[in-house]
């Protein structure tokens, strides 16, 4: 049996706009309705989580999952520049409190790829108040919330755009036509204006940005741990790739994790592995297993990325997303246990690892693929919202609730 530490983190993770509903002050929902959209369908209704998260924190607590990471969403608290909905704010403040009721641990992220429409019609993250807008919304937040959150994500996956626009690799955790950033072969594409919040392709800009937040955040009440969350893909090279494979690494994951040095944590999001040759990425091998994504369906993946990071960090690590779209729910155990196996060995070789966050809780609004992609621990009936627990949310609550892994 592999033994998890007392007090390790095990829950699922969602973000507001795929499962919300009705996020319309949203830059990517005037995206979705955009003539010539990229998106198969519009975000709509979503999960109508937004009303429902009493009855799915509820679930997630009666399954034996101990940890829920959510995020708050900026075109909600702040709809127009300077104007902070007290309404938006007590909304979340609940959605903490009812977390820590069912003795669940909230794990909140400020900002998961979406923005207000004013944010970006100002020039998104190329604008130049854009730290400091940022800021002033993670100080706003943190002043109502930060009593009662112990870990806080300032960015989600803030390298994804670097991946795709540098370098014309999209990673696994947005290969979904690259949100809209990407062509079909995974060429790097122009950012649509729609979308152009988007974090700029610079590590200097974000990291500025959540640096900036990190002091707002450390000011305000509270005494979480803040971090932010990236894409790290296990990239290994194929032969005549190792230069090239080395560089990609640099550019979208080593300089990201350099800022991570002065965070309490890191959070790791792993879904598969990518091959890189002398021209560049490789496709999956014939005959390989593969998710609805297309992606190859490696689960060794996620002790690799935890390893690089927490070597290049030097920080502890939290698994804020890992998990598989597939409407196979066998698949989505056999792999998530090999995912933990390599979690596992990487505890037992003295790797600080605090959680295991499974993407997602709800098959929900997966950016440009619609709800196309079930990866979800439970399902949910698109005209009704009903909830059905999937037998792999039972599988890993029982792993939960012995915290140890068979």
């Amino acid at each position: 049996m592999s033994t998890f530490p007392d007090g390790f983190l095990w829950g699922a993770a969602t973000a507001a706009h795929q499962v919300e509903g009705g996020n319309v002050n949203a830059d990517l929902w005037a995206a979705e309705w955009a003539p010539n959209s990229h998106f198969a369908e519009p975000s709509g209704d979503a999960c109508d989580h937004y009303h429902r998260y009493p009855e799915d924190i509820a679930i997630l607590a009666d399954l034996g999952l101990n940890a829920y990471r959510f995020g708050v969403e900026w075109a909600r608290i702040e709809p127009e520049e300077g104007y902070f909905s007290r309404a938006a704010l007590d909304h979340y403040r609940r959605m903490v409190g009812t977390c820590l009721d069912h003795g669940v641990t909230p794990v909140v992220t400020y900002n998961h790829f979406t923005a207000p429409r004013w944010f970006a019609a100002a020039g998104g993250w190329s604008g130049a108040a854009a730290v400091d807008r940022f800021a002033r919304y993670a100080a706003r937040v943190t002043e109502h919330i930060g009593d009662l959150v112990p870990w806080i994500c300032t960015f989600n996956e803030p390298n994804v755009v670097s991946m795709m626009v540098h370098l014309g690799l999209v990673p696994a955790a947005a290969r979904e036509d690259g949100l809209g950033l990407s062509d079909g072969a995974g060429a790097p594409a122009e950012r649509p204006r729609a979308t152009g919040s988007w974090p700029a392709p610079s590590v200097e800009v974000m990291a500025a940005a959540h640096r900036k937040a990190v002091e707002a955040i450390k000011s305000g009440p509270g005494d979480a741990a803040v971090g932010w969350t990236l894409a790290l893909i296990d990239l290994q090279p194929a032969d005549g790739g190792e230069d090239r494979c080395a560089a990609v690494r640099q550019a979208t994951e080593l300089d990201w994790l350099d800022v991570s040095r002065d965070d309490d944590f890191v959070g790791v999001q792993t879904y598969t592995r990518e091959r890189i040759g002398p021209a560049g990425l490789l496709p999956v091998p014939d005959g390989v297993p593969t998710t609805q994504t297309g992606w190859e369906v490696y689960p060794r993946a996620l002790g690799h990325a935890v390893r690089l990071a927490a070597g290049h960090a030097q920080v502890p690590i939290l698994v804020t997303e890992n998990g598989m779209a597939t409407a196979d729910d066998d698949a989505r155990v056999a792999y998530t246990a090999g995912a933990l196996e390599g979690l596992a060995a990487c505890l037992a070789d003295g790797v600080d690892v605090r959680g295991y966050l499974h993407w997602t809780l709800l098959d929900n609004f997966e950016w440009t693929s619609g709800f196309a992609m079930t990866f979800g621990l439970i399902a949910v009936d698109r005209t009704t919202f009903t909830r059905t627990v999937k037998p792999s949310a039972r599988w890993l609550g029982d792993v939960a609730r012995a915290n140890r892994l068979p």
